[in-house]
């Protein structure tokens, strides 16, 4: 059960949903993210660490950035159905198209330029 309340918990927030989209079948740096949703680092950080302890991201250090990828193959099935639910839910909202063309640009900026600023 506490499972279950972690998880809609994550999911209950905007920003956070937002950020399950745009992960969705990439790795982002968490400058990328930051970039995205015009946040403080620190609240960007604050959503990350809430996905993360709802086992529906994961992440990797490279050097001193911290990539995001949504959850692998090895996740509980539940958080698969919820990942697979959000993408199903979003796809074809506006704010998702926008995230998804800002994203393209994003990507394009060389990620040591972009953690820089």
């Amino acid at each position: 059960m506490r499972r279950i309340v972690r998880t809609t918990k994550a999911l209950a927030d905007e920003n956070r949903i937002r950020i399950l989209g745009v992960l969705k079948g990439r790795e982002l740096c968490v400058c990328q993210l930051i970039e995205l949703l015009d946040l403080a680092p620190s609240t960007v950080s604050k959503h990350l660490s809430i996905l993360k302890n709802a086992r529906l991201i994961d992440s990797r250090k490279q050097g001193r950035w911290m990539y995001y990828r949504l959850a692998g193959k090895d996740a509980p099935k539940e958080i698969t159905a919820a990942l697979k639910w959000i993408a199903g839910s979003i796809s074809e909202s506006t704010r998702f198209i926008q995230d998804e063309q800002r994203m393209e640009q994003i990507l394009m900026i060389d990620p040591e330029i972009l953690c820089s600023r």
